[in-house]
């Protein structure tokens, strides 16, 4: 039985569960339930991912979380009971987990590993908080470390920043909005920082500046190998400022043995030391680290003569130093030890080591010597930030390896107190320095090897222990040796060594320094040969001075004695001690050596001793009670790091003097004090002020002092207004926080000691002390501007008084103190700037104090606050400040608001600040966005800064208004026009709100908050909008502006909780609701309410509306509906249409897909929006409803239709897709606005993006048809245009004309010269009109140009391909529509196949050329059909003339064609086996496009396809009469020839004619058609057959005048290939006899006869266009084995060139192996090819070639079929570089003949109709593309013996040469002879056994074929 659970309530998924039982609910591991019930081992409840879903799971999958329940029953809530930053560790980790596999996915490697190690980091130290075991300064860096990684975590992976405190996550409900944006600025500062702590916040004004931070310095010595040394070393380190030449450091000591290693070994690994309290400004000096190295042995390194060996001397050995500002960069951004290796460099010169740190430093490099590549010191270093306590918390492992503290010499730039007050370290060493010495030779030849020893001695004579240190690292000890110089009487040594002596036994002790000569003879003797001494304190009480001091030396011997040190004490020590003591007496034992001097320099740092006379004479005032006034007076001229040091005896001092003679010190005193209290504001004896207070509180005794120091202060005041020079009365106002607190401390004291006697003298005196401060602040400074600092300094110091005056007046009496002071300063307009920043941080700093806290002060000094915070605004002076203070203000109303006078101060400031921060806000803003227009940024002070503070304060102060406040706020407007103003105001300030995005994207809580205090206060205002302005007093620009807020705050992204997950946005709809949906309801209730009103919105307000229902939330949808309803109702009544409603709403929806930035929700809200105006049945049925119901379907249909167009053309523009998709999308949209919907403005934009994107592809001829498109809608009349897109405000003239010089330039550029000219002409027209003749002149010299282009300039014929899409996954203006694509230049059909499959990557291409079926239409996929097409010329007369240039021709076939055609031949019937011409039909297709082609796209529709059969006679016509035209085109280009030339092209060309006739090409059509048979079978066909017997008669003529002409220009060489064309050509004419009776006439060159040509061509009339046509065969597939790729699939190349042949051969077709391939059609050379060689090489078709895309199907060629060469020798992007050059000069030679029409052929056709299933396997032979080569001869050429082709075969040359190749049979080319070759003449000496299997290589021929049927079987 199911019980509800008491305490099992809430858990954590510890293995997930499939839920495999009934009602199992599936949980992943980590998910997190909420538990109703449990029954036998289950639990029922639900995943809190979840919570809809309830269901049972087991209870051990389940680990149980304590939780806290709420409202226990059926709505009950639970929250864990856990730190909560652990939960949010939790959530945050669940979140970032599918994020971070994404980062994957998108290759954002570099994160991806960054953040799987932060959240690694995470878990870990989640591990460590839920453990428990931490301390709790540990748990809070634990803390901190999480939220720093949260918030970088998040702010990379674009999440929302997650405003804190005390790093714990705020609650936006219990803070006001100002400390909100200013949490959220310190969090953002934390995430840029990333070290920097995250409840950081900004200081408040006035709060002093962050203390300076100590940097540290890390050493630690790893290693020092040398290998010559030998001996034990000491090393020192210190660190030396290069630029002072002063050591500033101790010196860290590192004993080393012989080896290298540590002499002690307990130091192994603990060779470490922390150079500390290094200040930034150290940072800045030039520090190195400098290491002397001190060995410790004989007296010379490398001679063991030099002393004895058990004698030990220090002797210098070397330095090394290294340079911290060369390593700082390193070290700061490493933040962990670095290592470096040092040189350690010898001293040449002894007498120099003092110096050869400095030398090295300056590479004084004679001075010293390199050391060997084994010399090195290894150190690593770490720079440490921060006060020894954080850096021995953060560091621990560092304190643990024995680290050695080295001090800085003196004290840091921060003093600290000493211990018995604030806990920190008492400290009294004595620096001393050994500097020189000079001493005597004493009779020695050679100089002395000095060593000092130094001892401390107490005032017994006593040596003290352990109080010499020679460097931090090493235990003290009694005496120091100083290292010997070799042979130096003048020694510099240099050695600084400290001198820690107990402060008890400072007094009295001496040095003793005692000087020995070392020999280095056999005995080795240390001979003591003299000494000095020297006191450690004057005689006046103080120590020896920071200086240098000359020693005298005494003469003595190792018999003297100093056991009894009185006898040399009595001797003066110096110079200055023996003016103190002439008449010393000289037979003493100890006599001076008058020559012989000693240097030393000393440096005290001690917190207990003083080396100053003045302070001691002050504190020992009594023993010269005459001289305390000089006394007083010289206290400001002792050093503050002495005052310091006695701070407490020095006020101890100074109030025992005040009260001894108050009236006559009194006065100094006070300046003392006031001296005093001003240094400890300076930032190096800061931490002296808790020194201050505690001896304040604890220690200060003077009880009647404050009658003293108010007097004074009031003295001070009184006089400001009098005095020239106020220094002292400065000084005095920014001692007043002190002096203050010494007042109230004396006066307590003294109320204690009296009962409180006096009380009303002392608030009468404290009363009066106010009203001089309040007449200093009024006096007038304008003119004085001591009196101006004077003001600042009281003003400065005024807030501090505040806590002290608290202790003695109650909270009501302080704050009238106050208000009074405050009241008495200058409104703004009559000070300075700089007393305006003063006077407000004053007032910034009493808002900030506590005695603002109190409800009770702010009720009397809000008022005036808020007066002089309204003055500003109003001036908009000192903006930041202002804000500052508004923000204080706010949080502490907030944190009062339970108290009942907020609502009075609420009411106070909404009255006061509401307008003049609206007013404000608007100016801000303004600035802003101007600076943002002038400079494409904005302003950040204005943005970032005010901006945010101020918004922050609107926010504030409306979040804290209640009904009642804006009752008030309503009521007191005293017009309407006010309160208009008012609603103008709110509003724009709102909309700009969400238009600038003054709050970041990642500020979600803040944005948040924003839109909930913007929407209630809408709510509020709303009522008030209706029931002012609705009626009679209705007022269309504030409606429209609180439209316009309506729209903007629904469509703000941070409310579109669709994009977001799906716990963000439960959280957010828990907490607030859904926002847009609220807005909307305000705004349908807001327009209901309008009325008649409405039709002022029509259609101004449809756009927005219209971005409102793009909203993806169905309930803000159906809101909206009734709206657009109203909308077309309304204007139906008033217009009788609603045209507005409609062009609105298209312009609208054009302009928000234009201006869409490319995110994929586009796509989605429009496809809403198509729902919304398609079958969504609210608004249809509203629509069918009304007596307008045709009009409103008609409306609803041309939006889908829009939008469907629009929705292609936003994917289409995503920068993704090919310029051809653009373009056509382009264009199915411009036709669409021009012919659907009429919209000429729309069309004109269009028309340009048309034209951009040409010119960006280069389709320079396509630009200029479509600018024609905007030029044909101008006339030429004078009419001003206004400016648009870039065109200048204009005439309509100027800008048709603008429009021609353009179209003109781009028809240029495309060499479509000929579409220029008509548009030259027409602008000489208006030239001349105009009589401007400097234009006419320039365009007439174009028009002149165009037409020499045309003669002169080469241009290629571009190809055409049809291509169907069919599928329902194209976009909408290509799906199930064929178009035909004119294509780029030398672009061919596989090329072009290639592009289409690149530009559809999903689309497949169809095998088949027939029409595709519903099936293939309807379904969800993309099929292209492509093939390629022939254009039929629309300037047919232009081609039949005879004298037009080729090249003029050549553009009228290729240009303005409309109609394009491919044939497929078939055979209708049963098929003759011997001549299968006599049932071959041709099936020809005629496609006609919507436009002519070139024009503003490079591909237009299909409109129309006509299918014709044409019957095999006419085709049969059609065939000679295209050979018969070309033949007279080449004989005519012979003919005008006056010399000989290179007649190659005639040669081919009458030999390949020739050559088929005798063979039986034109004898197959005898059989076919002359026969008896078929002319009776055939009757109706008599016309046609006496029409091809002409056109036989005709060609045999046309031959005879060839031959004539080629007789006439033939090469003697190729006389014998004529002889033979001769008699060829009889055999032709006797073949043809019997036929053609007088045939024999006709020839004259057979008979060896010429006749003139021009009498043989003048009977050929022109021949009709179409039989000017030939059919040429490209078969669609590839061919195996070349080089070349295949067309694509039903390929109908247009051919413009002959030659293209491929000699097909099959053996194993069955009954007809010629059926398929007999079909071909003849091809012809053309001329332009004139001394071209061409071979021709054999090819298999055993298989087709696995690129080529075959089409198989009952109407195409099967898959094996061989595809022939492409039909024109343009170009073919396969074509090779390196022959690219010589084929485009090959290519734009003229070509005189007709373009012959592509014909696609089916697979074998059987007589029945099928197609043959049986693969062929035929031998072909196919050219490919080489450079044209005369050397390169063919061994086998055109003339063919009919055994050498395989049975069924036809021929088709392509002008193409292949590689050489190795068939056996096949001869090698061999040199040629000029002209045509003689080879060419003969035949294959041997037939070829079989049909070749390989591709075989043949130079460039151009030949001519005839049906395969003249190749006899």
């Amino acid at each position: 039985m199911w019980t509800p659970t008491e305490e099992e309530k809430y858990g954590v998924v510890i293995c997930s569960f499939r839920g495999s039982v009934p009602q199992g609910l599936v949980l992943e591991i980590g998910e997190t339930v909420q538990i109703f019930e449990k029954c036998e081992g289950w639990y029922r409840g639900v995943s809190t991912k979840k919570p809809n879903v309830k269901g049972i799971f087991p209870v051990n999958y389940i680990h149980l979380k304590k939780a806290i329940v709420s409202n226990r029953g059926q709505y009950e809530t639970v929250v864990p009971l856990e730190d909560s930053i652990v939960t949010e560790v939790t959530a945050t980790l669940q979140e970032w987990s599918s994020l971070w596999k994404q980062l994957y996915v998108k290759h954002k490697v570099d994160l991806f590993y960054k953040l799987r190690h932060v959240m690694n980091e995470l878990i870990d130290l989640r591990r460590q908080l839920l453990s428990g075991h931490l301390t709790q300064d540990q748990v809070r860096e634990v803390k901190r470390h999480i939220t720093v990684r949260l918030d970088w975590g998040n702010e990379h992976l674009g999440l929302d920043l997650v405003p804190r405190k005390d790093f714990e996550v705020v609650d936006s409900d219990q803070i006001s909005v100002s400390d909100l944006y200013k949490m959220h600025l310190s969090s953002r500062q934390s995430v840029q920082q990333s070290t920097s702590q995250v409840d950081t916040m900004r200081p408040r004004h006035g709060e002093t500046c962050r203390m300076p931070v100590p940097h540290h310095f890390f050493l630690s010595l790893k290693s020092f190998t040398y290998n010559t040394i030998g001996e034990d070393t000491d090393v020192f380190f210190s660190l030396y400022d290069m630029r002072e030449g002063k050591q500033i450091s101790e010196r860290f000591l590192v004993r080393l043995n012989k080896n290298g290693g540590p002499r002690n070994p307990e130091k192994i690994e603990r060779m470490c030391a922390l150079f500390t309290d290094l200040s930034s400004k150290d940072m800045k000096r030039d520090l190195y680290i400098v290491a002397h190295v001190i060995r410790i042995g004989r007296m010379l390194l490398n001679d063991s003569k030099k002393g004895p060996a058990h004698l030990h001397y220090r002797r210098p050995y070397g330095c090394a130093v290294l340079s911290i500002l060369d390593v700082l960069q390193s070290l700061t951004e490493l933040k962990e030890e670095k290592d470096f290796v040092l040189k350690v460099y010898t001293c040449n010169n002894e007498s120099e080591w003092s110096q050869i740190h400095e030398n090295i430093i300056r590479k004084s490099s004679a001075k010293y010597s390199a050391p060997s590549a084994s010399h090195g010191l290894i150190i690593s270093l770490q720079l440490l930030r921060g006060d020894m306590e954080q850096i021995r918390r953060e560091n621990p492992m560092i304190f643990n390896r024995g680290l050695a503290i080295t001090r800085k010499l003196g004290f840091p730039d921060v003093i600290m107190p000493e211990m018995k007050i604030v806990g920190c370290d008492i400290r009294n060493d004595l620096y001393l320095t050994l500097e020189k010495g000079d001493f005597e030779r004493g009779g020695k030849s050679v100089q002395k090897n000095i060593e000092v020893t130094m001892y401390v001695l107490y005032a017994d004579g006593e040596i003290l222990k352990d109080c010499i240190s020679l460097g931090s690292g090493e235990p003290n000890r009694s005496s120091y040796h100083s290292f010997v110089l070799y042979h130096s009487n003048s020694p510099r040594w240099g050695e600084i060594i400290k001198l820690p002596i107990p402060i008890d036994r400072f007094r009295g002790s001496h040095l003793r320094f005692e000087f020995r000569h070392c020999s280095t003879k056999d005995k080795g003797e240390k001979k003591l040969f003299g000494f000095a001494f020297s006191p450690l304190m004057r005689d006046d009480g103080t120590t020896l001075s920071d200086d240098i001091h000359e020693l005298y030396v005494y003469k003595c011997d190792e018999n003297s004695t100093f056991n009894n040190h009185a006898l040399y004490l009595g001797l003066p020590c110096c110079k200055e001690d023996y003016n103190g003591c002439p008449n010393i007496p000289s037979s003493l034992i100890f006599q001076r050596s008058t020559k012989e001097s000693f240097f030393i320099s000393t440096q005290l740092s001690s917190t207990k001793l003083t080396q100053n006379v003045d302070l001691l004479a002050l504190l020992k005032w009594k023993a010269f009670p005459d001289r305390i006034m000089d006394i007083l007076g010289r206290l400001r001229h002792v050093s503050g790091e002495e005052i310091v040091k006695f701070l407490q005896d020095i006020l101890d001092t100074l109030f025992v003097i005040l009260d001894d003679n108050t009236e006559k010190y009194g006065l100094l005193v006070f300046q003392s004090l006031v001296f005093i209290i001003n240094l400890l504001r300076d930032i190096k004896y800061f931490h002296f002020r808790p020194v201050m207070d505690t001896y304040i509180q604890k220690h200060f005794a003077g009880a009647l002092a404050y009658k003293e120091l108010i007097r004074c202060l009031k003295w001070y005041m009184d006089c400001s207004a009098e005095l020239i020079r106020q220094d002292h009365i400065q000084e005095a106002m920014r001692a007043l926080e002190y002096l203050f607190k010494f007042i109230v401390q004396s006066r307590i004291l003294y109320s204690r000691a009296t009962c409180g006697m006096e009380e009303e003298q002392f608030r009468s005196s404290i009363q009066e002390l106010f009203q001089s401060i309040r007449f200093v602040l009024s006096l007038d400074s304008r003119n004085s501007e001591t009196l101006l600092f004077t003001q600042a300094a009281l003003l400065n110091s005024f807030p501090t008084i505040f806590d002290e005056l608290l202790q003695m007046f109650t909270v009501q009496e302080v704050a009238e103190f106050v208000r009074g002071t405050l009241g008495s300063m200058p409104s703004t307009v009559h000070i300075g700037q700089s007393m305006d920043v003063v006077k407000l941080q004053s007032i910034a700093r009493t808002v900030d104090s506590r005695l603002f806290s109190f409800s009770e002060s702010r009720r009397i000094l809000l008022p005036v606050v808020l007066h002089h915070i309204h003055l500003h605004l109003r001036q908009q002076k000192e903006l930041l400040i202002c804000s500052g203070i508004l923000g204080s203000i706010f949080s502490i109303v907030k944190t009062s608001s339970l108290e009942a006078d907020v609502m009075e101060e609420v009411e106070m400031m909404v009255e006061s600040l509401l307008d003049v921060l609206l007013q404000t806000l608007l100016t801000i803003m303004s600035k802003s966005h101007a600076q943002e227009a002038v400079r494409g940024q904005r302003c950040p002070q204005c943005t970032a800064e005010i901006t945010g503070e101020y918004v922050s304060c609107l926010l504030s102060l409306l979040r804290q208004m209640c009904d009642t406040h804006y009752q008030h706020l309503l009521d007191n407007f005293q017009s309407k026009d006010e309160l208009k103003e008012f609603l103008l105001k709110i509003f724009c300030v709102f909309r700009n709100l969400m238009k600038m995005s003054v709050f970041p994207r990642d500020w979600m809580v803040m944005r948040l908050l924003t839109s909930n205090i913007i929407v209630t206060t809408v709510q509020y205002l709303s009522s008030a909008l209706h029931k002012n302005f609705t009626e009679t007093d209705f007022d269309f620009k504030v409606w429209n502006s609180y439209f316009s807020l309506a729209v903007l705050f629904i469509n703000q992204p941070s409310l579109q909780l669709e994009i977001i997950t799906s716990a963000k946005r439960k959280k957010i709809i828990d907490k607030y609701g859904d926002m847009r949906v609220m807005m909307a309801y305000e705004l349908f209730s807001m327009w209901q309410n309008l009325g008649e009103h409405k039709i002022h919105f029509i259609p101004g307000m449809i756009g927005p509306f219209l971005g409102v229902t793009l909203v993806p939330q169905p309930e803000v949808r159906n809101i909206m509906i009734p709206i657009f309803h109203d909308m077309m109702d309304w204007e139906q009544r008033k217009n009788g249409n609603f045209k507005q409603v409609e062009a609105e709403l298209i312009d609208k929806l054009d302009s928000m897909v234009s201006e869409g930035k490319g995110d994929e929700s586009y796509r989605e809200l429009f496809g809403l929006l198509t729902q919304l105006f398609g079958p969504y049945p609210s608004l249809l049925e509203k629509v069918e409803q009304e007596t307008w119901r045709e009009t409103g379907i008609s409306f609803v249909t041309s939006v889908t239709r829009l939008m469907e167009r629009l929705l292609d053309y936003r994917d289409c523009m995503k920068g993704e897709e090919t310029e051809n998709k653009k373009i056509g999308c382009t264009v199915n949209l411009m036709n669409f606005y021009k012919s659907e919907i009429n919209k000429e403005e729309m069309y004109i934009r269009y028309i340009h993006k048309l034209c951009d994107m040409h010119l960006q592809a280069e389709n320079y001829t396509e630009a200029a048809f479509t600018l024609l498109l905007y030029c044909e809608l101008l006339q030429w009349e004078e009419r001003p245009l206004r400016e648009f897109l870039h065109y200048p405000s204009q005439t309509e003239w100027q800008r048709k004309e603008g429009l021609c010089r353009k179209i003109i330039h781009y028809f240029n550029k495309g060499k479509s010269w000929e579409f220029g000219i008509p548009l030259c002409r027409e602008l000489a027209c208006q030239y001349e009109s105009l009589y401007d003749y400097q234009s006419l002149s320039w365009i007439r010299k174009m028009e002149a140009s165009y037409y020499d282009n045309i003669m002169e300039q080469q241009r290629l014929e571009p190809e055409f391909f049809r291509v169907g899409f069919y599928g329902r996954k194209f976009p909408f203006f290509l799906r199930n529509k064929e178009y035909v694509c004119r294509g780029h230049d030398y672009e061919r059909l596989e090329a072009f196949q290639q592009r289409m499959l690149s530009e559809f990557p999903q689309a497949v291409a169809m095998q088949h050329p027939n029409h595709p079926d519903d099936a293939i239409l309807q379904c969800d996929a993309q099929y292209l059909q492509i093939y390629a097409v022939t254009p039929i010329p629309d300037y047919v007369d232009v081609l039949q003339m005879d004298r037009v240039p080729d090249r003029v021709k050549s553009f009228y076939r290729v240009n303005n064609v409309r109609k394009f055609r491919y044939d497929r031949p078939f055979h209708k019937g049963p098929k003759d086996k011997e001549n299968e011409f006599k049932s071959l039909w041709i099936e020809r297709t005629t496609l006609t496009l919507t436009h002519s082609l070139p024009g503003i796209s490079r591909w237009f529709e299909v409109e129309r396809r006509e299918l014709v059969e044409v019957s095999p006679l006419e085709n049969a016509i059609q065939v000679v009469e295209n050979k018969n035209q070309e033949l007279r085109a080449l004989i005519s280009q012979y003919q005008h020839r006056q010399a000989h030339g290179n007649i190659n092209l005639l040669s081919m060309c009458l030999n390949g004619v020739i050559d088929a006739a005798v063979n039986g090409g034109v004898a197959r059509y005898q059989e076919a058609f002359f026969d008896k048979d078929y002319i009776a079978k055939h009757p109706g066909d008599t016309e046609k057959i006496t029409q091809l017997k002409e056109l036989m008669q005709e060609q045999v003529h046309v031959l005879g005048v060839g031959l004539a002409v080629h007789e006439k220009f033939v090469h003697p060489e190729m006389r014998p290939l004529h002889k033979k064309l001769i008699d060829q050509f009889q055999m032709m004419r006797a073949s043809l006899y019997h036929e053609f009776p007088g045939l024999d006439k006709l020839s004259p060159a057979c008979s060896g006869t010429s006749t003139p040509r021009g009498n043989v061509l003048a009977s050929h009339s022109p021949m009709s266009p179409e039989s000017i046509k030939m059919t040429h065969r490209h078969s669609p597939m590839n061919l195996m084995g070349t080089g070349r790729h295949s067309s694509s699939s039903l390929s109908s190349h247009a051919s413009s060139e002959a030659g293209n042949v491929v000699v097909l051969g099959d053996s194993s077709m069955g009954e007809a192996p010629e059926d398929l391939y007999h079909h071909m059609q003849l091809a012809y050379p053309n001329p332009r090819y004139q001394g071209s060689i061409t071979n021709v090489s054999v090819l298999s078709s055993s298989q087709a070639s696995p690129s080529s895309s075959s089409l198989s199907s009952t109407h195409s060629a099967p898959s094996q079929m061989i595809t022939s060469a492409p039909s024109s020798a343009r170009g073919s992007p396969s074509l090779p570089d390196k022959y690219r050059h010589a084929r485009e000069m090959m290519l734009l030679l003229p070509t005189h003949r007709d373009r012959p029409s592509s014909a696609m052929y089916p697979a074998a056709i059987l007589e029945n109709g099928q197609q043959c299933q049986q693969p062929p396997a035929a031998g072909a032979w196919i050219a490919e593309p080489e450079r044209p080569s005369p050397s390169c001869l063919p061994t086998w050429g055109a003339s063919w013996p009919p055994q050498c082709l395989p049975e069924a075969c036809c021929m088709v040359i392509t002008p193409y040469t292949l590689t050489p190749s190795t068939t056996p049979w096949v001869t090698p080319p061999r040199p040629c002879l000029p002209g045509l070759c003689a080879s060419l003449l003969s035949t294959l000496s041997q037939p070829p056994p079989q049909a070749p299997s390989q591709v075989w290589t043949a130079a460039t021929l151009h030949c001519l074929a005839v049906p395969a049927a003249a190749c006899p079987p």
